[in-house]
């Protein structure tokens, strides 16, 4: 036991709170089960075409790069025109969800699955994106390791365009509809631009948690 659950455990006793409460359970599996939605931000709710373009503008804003492709079969000579374009090795780790594109018509040397930490490059399957913000939302799965979302220097992440959605409680309308409430993916991954931090004396440090670089590629539909 810690100091602060000595702390908590002592207001409950004096509450009486057991937590075995009738109201306090129902509260909890009411909110289980109809999943209410939060506030949502006016500014997501676009027709398709602005909502793409609104997502492409906070995603800049957030230091992220966005560029579109034209379908995903182009994805791999996109990734290796990028890393060529910043001087980096044409060579990436890549989730299983897109190890089927024509990754061999291009000079790039690619590996799959998960990341061991040594990868500077990977590119991951996004599972949407939310324009509110220009953030992503990554589910992990054996066909997109979360350790390609954090361990490399440079990530790459490849969206539909159909797939922005306006803001995050769409976002999570649409991961309930896909696994369903009993077979939630274990993790969801938010992310805004690259990895920075200010704490050490306000100046900006891009990669402090994670990676240095976010690259969105936005395939049309």
């Amino acid at each position: 036991m810690s100091a602060r659950d000595d702390i908590l455990g002592t207001i409950r006793r004096s509450l009486g709170v057991t937590g075995q409460e009738a109201p306090r359970r129902s509260i909890v599996e009411n909110r289980l089960a109809q999943a209410p939605r939060g506030v949502i931000p006016q500014r997501g709710q676009l027709d398709p075409q602005a909502r793409a373009a609104l997502f492409r503008t906070m995603a800049e804003a957030a230091l992220a790069t966005v560029e579109e492709v034209e379908s995903l079969d182009k994805v791999p000579a996109a990734v290796a025109e990028y890393l060529r374009r910043g001087n980096l090795p044409a060579r990436a780790r890549v989730g299983e969800a897109l190890a089927g594109l024509p990754w061999g018509e291009t000079t790039l040397e690619v590996g799959t699955g998960p990341s061991d930490g040594r990868d500077l490059i990977a590119v991951n399957r996004a599972f949407a994106g939310a324009a509110e913000t220009g953030s992503i939302a990554l589910v992990s799965g054996p066909d997109s390791p979360t350790t390609l979302n954090f361990l490399p220097d440079y990530a790459i992440a490849v969206l539909r365009e159909s797939e922005i959605a306006g803001d995050y409680e769409s976002v999570w309308d649409r991961i309930r509809e896909r696994y369903g409430k009993g077979t939630m993916p274990r993790t969801l991954n938010w992310i805004t631009g690259p990895s920075r931090s200010a704490d050490i004396e306000q100046t900006m440090l891009l990669g402090a948690h994670g990676p240095r670089s976010l690259h969105i590629l936005v395939v049309k539909d």
